[in-house]
């Protein structure tokens, strides 16, 4: 036994000399960092309606002098300090959602689109490769609703090389929307306004791309079973938000009454970020349907609130503006 140890022992010395000269393996190095997030989508059910929440990702920008009307960037960041967030910095997020009704394949906006996907190296423009990753198959929509004709909500309709990102579905816009932005009365009036201006050429170029085959909606109908649009002007002249209603339950899809960095304009309603083009309309539109959603206990489906932005919403109770509490409501399927 004595020589058995004494061998053991010179062999293991032996081995451990030559330990700096033996390559190691290729499990015991660092694990680089991922570059990818998993894809990101959400489901419930309103009644026998099946909702899906497919995130169209997240933006992180610097906070402007004038990002909002009515408050400067020391308010901003001091709310942002309230909430535990980084000051002098915004943070959006893109929340498209897909309502399954039965007869009905809908879309309800479409995200910033696959250049934008493009330009940010993935960290917006997700909506159409999240919708895959959800097993849903753009060429089975039967219709896509936009609330309005900002980016974030119709540059999807196009997928690469400017084709129809939705082939066989009917395309549903705000007929006040088209109105106005197709006037070209309006766009000669907004050239000089960047924010107007830049609005006026997309919106060109993306329905011009789809030889403006669309399907005009007024506000107040059910535009697809069990989906009625809800006027909600300010941010743009015809802004719809939806109520998607099965039996007896309904949330409100409220698309961008509050917009940008949300939660700021729902704790202070009498702010406007600044593409609200009708600011003390949008502030008299967002607490009309916050009242609302709450004299109903209506859930409510955020397109700017942390994915998957279901909330629900409650006034301060000092009455000067509103709170929302993240919801998890009927999510088991």
């Amino acid at each position: 036994m004595t020589e058995i140890t004494r061998r053991a022992t010179l062999a293991g010395a032996a081995a451990s000399a030559l330990l700096p000269f033996v390559k190691t393996s290729p499990a015991s190095a660092a694990a680089p960092a991922a570059t990818a997030q998993n894809a990101s989508f959400y489901r419930y059910n309103v009644g026998s309606h099946q909702v899906t929440v497919v995130c169209d990702g997240v933006a992180t920008v610097n906070l402007t002098d004038n990002y909002a009307a009515g408050a400067s960037k020391d308010d901003i960041n001091k709310v942002f300090a309230e909430h535990h967030l980084p000051t002098d910095k915004v943070t959006h997020t893109f929340n498209p959602v897909v309502v399954n009704t039965g007869p009905k394949l809908v879309v309800i906006d479409t995200g910033l689109g696959p250049d934008q996907f493009t330009q940010t190296k993935g960290k917006v423009g997700q909506f159409h490769n999240n919708l895959a990753a959800a097993s849903i198959d753009r060429a089975a929509v039967d219709t896509v609703i936009i609330s309005h004709f900002h980016g974030d909500h119709i540059n999807g309709l196009l997928a690469a090389e400017n084709k129809p990102a939705f082939p066989n579905a009917e395309i549903m816009v705000p007929a006040v929307e088209w109105k106005f932005w197709m006037d070209d009365g309006e766009m000669s009036k907004g050239m000089g306004n960047p924010i107007l201006e830049n609005n006026f050429k997309n919106i060109r170029r993306v329905f011009d791309a789809l030889g403006r085959k669309v399907t005009q909606y007024e506000a107040g109908k059910e535009v697809a079973p069990g989906i009625t649009s809800v006027a909600s002007p300010g941010h743009t002249p015809g802004h719809n938000s939806f109520i998607v209603a099965s039996g007896a339950e309904k949330v409100l899809v409220q698309v961008d009454i509050t917009a940008g960095a949300a939660f700021l304009f729902v704790k202070h309603p009498e702010w406007n970020i600044a593409s609200d083009v009708d600011k003390p309309l949008a502030q008299e539109t967002r607490r009309k349907l916050y009242d609302m959603a709450i004299a109903e206990k209506m859930p409510i489906q955020a397109f700017h609130a942390a994915f998957p932005g279901l909330v629900r919403v409650e006034k301060e109770k000092d009455g000067s503006g509103y709170r929302w509490i993240p919801s998890i409501w009927n999510a088991s399927l």
